[in-house]
Order: structure tokens, then C-alpha cells, then sequence
């Protein structure tokens, strides 16, 4: 078994969706970023990809690359899945914690759940998914982007 951590953080801006998780979250700003910037999507991925020892989203999902402008990063996490099985890898299960001060984003929890276990073909079981603040503390508490935090366990398919 492998262990992989997976991190990312966007600004918070008007004029975009809140995309979390796969899930569009109402709020009067989104974030920014070369695609959805679904933070906790990008942190999963990372995480897998850590734990696989297969580079970072930026090997595969360029931020300098058109055809990723505006894409969906459950779009990305479903790739990223398959590459994983592709070289010999199952996931045994995922934890992320979304940072954010606003929206509350308790009653969108169970359908990024959802969404996530969908993109990877694996039980909803097996991700774990929560949300925190900082009290108000540094970048996310001053309201100015959101931050998540994924770990990725994996194991070698014998």
C-alpha cells in the first residue's frame, strides 16, 4: 500500500461558479483557476498521483493548455482514475477536507461524495469528505479563496 497527499488552494472572484467536488455550490463568487478550479477535486488528484508516484496535475492537465480552459475537473479526476488502474493501482480509499469560511457547504457534502465515488468507479464508502473554517484566520478566513487538503490511500493490484 502507498499513501499520497494532495493540496491546492484558488482565489475567490466574481463572475465565476463555485464548483466543488463536482458539485456547483450557490454563492456570490467562484474560484479562479485555468479550469473549474474545484479545489478539492485538484487535491485529489494530486493526492492519487502522489501516492503513485506519477507526477502532479500539471504533468497532465497543463494550466498553459487550452483545451483544459474552463474544463471540468471531475472530467479530470475520471482520467486520472483510469491512468491509476492503467498502471497497476486500486484505490483503497480517499479523505479530503475542503478550508473555506463561506458558503456552509454541510448539505452539498453528500452529493460531492457522490460525484467523486462516481468519477472513480469506487464505493461511496470509501470517501471521506468534510469541510472547516479558520476562524477567520489567514487567506481563507479574510474570505479570499478556499484551500482543501485530500489523502489517497492506494494499493497494488497482485
Amino acid at each position: 500500500m502507498r499513501v499520497g497527499v494532495g493540496y491546492d488552494a484558488h482565489p475567490l472572484v466574481e463572475g465565476r461558479r463555485l464548483v466543488l467536488g463536482g458539485v456547483e455550490v450557490p454563492f456570490s463568487q467562484g474560484l479562479s483557476g485555468h479550469s473549474d478550479a474545484d479545489v478539492v477535486v485538484h487535491a485529489i488528484i494530486d493526492a492519487l498521483l502522489g501516492a503513485t508516484a506519477l507526477g502532479d496535475i500539471g504533468t497532465y492537465f497543463p494550466q498553459d493548455d487550452p483545451q483544459y480552459e474552463n474544463a471540468s475537473s471531475i472530467d479530470m479526476l475520471r482520467k486520472i482514475g483510469e491512468l491509476v488502474r492503467e498502471k497497476g493501482w486500486y484505490i483503497i480509499n480517499l479523505d479530503a477536507t475542503i478550508v473555506a469560511e463561506k458558503p456552509r457547504l454541510t448539505p452539498f457534502i453528500g452529493k460531492m461524495r457522490e460525484y467523486i465515488g462516481k468519477a472513480l468507479a469506487m464505493d461511496i464508502s470509501r470517501v471521506g469528505l468534510k469541510a472547516t473554517t479558520t476562524d477567520h484566520l489567514g487567506f481563507v478566513g479574510r474570505g479570499e479563496g478556499m484551500a482543501a487538503y485530500a489523502v489517497a490511500l492506494v494499493g497494488e493490484k497482485g
